[in-house]
């Protein structure tokens, strides 16, 4: 113990640097785990096909570039004064999207504590989904129709 405290005494840069890192990883996974769970794309689409509520929180563009088919266009900037537009679909699971699979944590802890029973996250965004080849919806901006990629 004399020896913990004379390297602490003697190194006190590297102990804040190290105390630092520990305050940080523990932030981090605190606020992963608010955001509720995380699933890969394969579990997803099971999800899906027992009817769960897809939230895109990516900016409107990006939506419009590619989304999963039937997702709901929210983005996280306006969750908290939209999330009324799934709201009557609370009791079902509500899978939340954005491009990489880093953004969503915080847009699930807002569906979390506006009352969503089951929120879980797109593990990966949009980004996964489209390495794993699963279809997705694109609109068209001449036609204004719908265009979809198997």
């Amino acid at each position: 113990m004399a020896q913990i405290l004379e390297f602490a005494g003697n190194h006190p840069y590297l102990i804040g640097a190290l105390l630092g890192l520990i305050v940080l990883v523990i932030t981090t996974e605190v606020r992963a785990r608010a955001g509720g769970a995380d699933l890969p794309p394969a579990e997803a689409v099971r999800l899906i096909n027992d009817g769960a509520t897809i939230v895109d929180i990516r900016p409107a563009e990006r939506y419009a570039a590619g989304h999963i088919i039937g997702a709901v266009n929210i983005p996280a900037a306006e969750l908290d004064a939209r999330a009324g537009e799934v709201a009557k679909k609370k009791d079902r699971p509500v899978l939340v999207c954005c491009e990489t699979g880093t953004g969503a944590a915080r847009a699930a802890a807002a569906l979390r504590k506006a009352q969503f029973s089951t929120v879980v996250r797109l593990q990966g965004g949009m980004a996964a989904w489209e390495r794993e080849n699963f279809p997705i919806e694109r609109r068209a901006e001449k036609t204004g129709q719908k265009a979809r990629k198997a």
